[in-house]
């Protein structure tokens, strides 16, 4: 049996995402800026597209411009809050995705930015105090927190962020990358003025995604070219993705309830197996606690002879799970997420375990016999 436990990384399409990208790959071929019948096709799905998703986080369709992904999602929403918006300043944490703690390093060493990064407390959550403390100070400045981390699964109170940093008139950015399609969302009314979302994190396809955009913001092209998405980012849409995307969106959406039920119900199977069979694990990040993401178990294991090969192993058992983040994958350096809050400690070895809609109760007792396979078997010499 192949058990996939690695659904921060990557989620499998449904089905219905892909028979509703079909038509779109056989028939409705026309470029979308052509003004021909089938161009004219194309370009009503992209904006049906546009609508379906503004409508389902209480926000305008304008406020929507597909990406490539959450990668570029996140570099244009804080390229623009630089180059286009005035800010002087971004703010970060420690625990960010590469996407965003990378930009900012870059930005940040232009003649006039800064970029620095915020306080967290014991849990790995913002401190509220020291940002407003921070912001005092008038200097214009976006925040960039991500809602849900991707590898141990802490979630931002981002109302709240958001609350402080527009009370001080500064901008907000959230990577919402993992909890966008799991948690709602009703963006219109939420102090939040960029968030970023991937269709392949909630089973749409890869290289497509969007930025949501405050209204009232205009920004400029961040990819120059032609006049795509309001003029916001250059190149002949990516078609596919977007209706790949959208339907996603709207199947996460419309059983979002009972599917988190579902995947919160995997994840306390599978923290109840682990903690019974192997002595002295620990949750990175709790295991069940309201605020951390239910669809990511970072499971921190005590000393053994098999913990540098603890992810072989379990792939040769038929499970794919992860270290960490796979932008970061094949690194030799300790996650620098672990790190920062404190939790890498040599010896224990830290694996992260993440479920979608799709993940069975079959799937998590093949892991934990997995598991207690690898950590019994004697070492052969």
């Amino acid at each position: 049996m192949n058990v996939y436990l690695d659904n921060a990384a990557t989620t499998p399409m449904l089905p219905e995402v892909v028979e509703a990208m079909l038509p779109y790959m056989r028939d409705h071929f026309g470029n979308p800026s052509s003004t021909h019948q089938f161009g004219r096709r194309t370009k009503t799905a992209i904006e049906q597209s546009r609508r379906q998703i503004a409508g389902q986080l209480g926000v305008e369709p304008r406020t929507v411009c597909f990406t490539s992904g959450g990668t570029e999602a996140d570099n244009m929403a804080l390229h623009a809050s630089v180059d286009q918006l005035g800010c002087k300043r971004i703010l970060t944490c420690a625990t960010e995705h590469s996407a965003v703690l990378k930009t900012a390093e870059h930005l940040g060493k232009r003649d006039d930015v800064t970029s620095g990064l915020l306080q967290l407390d014991a849990a790995g959550k913002v401190d509220l105090h020291q940002l407003a403390i921070t912001l005092s100070d008038g200097i214009p400045t976006l925040v960039s927190v991500m809602h849900g981390n991707n590898e141990v699964g802490i979630l931002q109170d981002i109302e709240a962020i958001g609350q402080c940093c527009w009370d001080h008139n500064a901008l907000f950015h959230s990577d919402t990358v993992q909890t966008m399609g799991h948690y709602p969302m009703d963006l219109g009314n939420m102090p939040i003025d960029f968030a970023a979302c991937s269709a392949h994190k909630l089973h749409g396809p890869k290289g497509a995604g969007f930025l949501y955009v405050k209204d009232g913001h205009r920004i400029g092209a961040h990819i120059m070219g032609g006049s795509q998405e309001r003029a916001m980012r250059g190149g002949t849409e990516n078609l596919i993705g977007i209706i790949g995307l959208a339907k996603a969106f709207e199947l996460a959406m419309s059983n979002m309830e009972s599917h988190a039920a579902h995947i919160q119900g995997l994840k306390s199977e599978l923290v109840e197996g682990l903690s019974a069979s192997v002595p002295g694990i620990r949750f990175n990040a709790g295991s069940d606690r309201s605020d951390s993401l239910y669809t990511v178990l970072n499971a921190n294991f005590p000393a053994h002879e098999k913990n540098g090969m603890m992810l072989f192993l379990l792939d040769l058992e038929g499970v794919a799970c992860s270290g960490g983040s796979a932008c970061s994958s094949g690194s030799t350096q300790p996650s620098h997420v672990l790190s920062s809050l404190g939790l890498h400690e040599e010896g224990r070895t830290s694996i992260r375990f993440s479920f979608s809609r799709m993940t069975t109760s079959a799937c998590i007792q093949h892991a934990l016999h997995a598991v207690k396979r690898i950590r019994t078997a004697a070492v052969l010499v």
